[in-house]
């Protein structure tokens, strides 16, 4: 049985504490965070608390915070040479205090509290500072993912700067579809069908081979059609921006 303490319970924390309450070889022994109220929901299915001297021992303790406060959280935690590892995509284990032992446990989805996920389809990446900690994540790993991979933090960085782009970037796109729809009377969910074939032909496609577009053709006329008609400016800028961009990769220049 691996005994997991979690600390943080924002969305990362939240999705990892249902993921492993649903295993037979992983128990969650206690829930922190720094507000109380953020704990309310789960006080009569789990330990509790708001006071870093109150955790109990544990094989693994998970920073689940934001990137920023990690370090300061690792200095707090009142325990020695424990493993203890944190989320993030982007923070390398070397912030970690060194009175433990470090690692990293960075589950690659996006979630949002409320939304359904199923932890067997995450790529869940690890990192440890020795074998030991290693076996031990990639056990915990395995238990709630079909897909783990050993990563270190220059790769696990990588990793996250290029979902920034294919997530982050994209919903943002995704956003300002839903503007230019709204702004000329038109429903965003006619747009559904497109924006899930284009995620679908990637699993046959390269991202590079499934381009289409008037950028990709260097269509300056469409191009330029389509800046006149955007409102906003900043669209206007992004719009531009990114067909040079494609136009660039495809051999042609704007």
């Amino acid at each position: 049985m691996i005994s997991v303490v979690i600390i943080g319970i924002g969305n990362i924390g939240t999705h990892l504490y249902t993921a492993f309450n649903k295993l037979s070889n992983v128990t969650v022994t206690m829930l922190y965070n720094r507000t109380e109220k953020a704990l309310l929901p789960f006080k009569n299915e789990v330990n509790t608390t708001t006071d870093f001297t109150k955790l109990p021992n544990a094989n693994v303790y998970i920073i689940a915070t934001a990137d920023d406060s990690i370090a300061k959280v690792s200095t707090q935690l009142q325990l020695q040479n424990k493993l203890v590892v944190h989320t993030s995509g982007s923070v390398p284990i070397s912030v970690l205090n060194d009175k433990n032992r470090k690692g990293s446990f960075y589950p690659l989805q996006t979630f949002s509290k409320g939304a359904i996920v199923d932890f067997k389809n995450i790529p869940v990446c690890i990192e440890a500072e020795n074998k030991t900690d290693e076996a031990l994540l990639l056990q915990l790993a395995e238990s709630v993912s079909n897909s783990v991979h050993k990563i270190s933090s220059e790769q696990r960085k990588s990793i996250h700067l290029a979902a920034v782009f294919v997530n982050n970037f994209s919903n943002h796109m995704y956003q300002i579809g839903q503007e230019i729809c709204e702004e000329n009377k038109v429903p965003f969910s006619i747009l559904s069908p497109l924006i899930q074939e284009t995620v679908a032909k990637l699993n046959t496609l390269s991202p590079y081979n499934a381009q289409t577009g008037p950028a990709k053709r260097n269509d300056i006329g469409t191009m330029q059609r389509h800046i006149t008609e955007l409102t906003n400016n900043t669209h206007k800028e992004i719009y531009s921006v990114i067909s040079k961009s494609i136009t660039n990769t495809y051999g042609k220049k704007l």
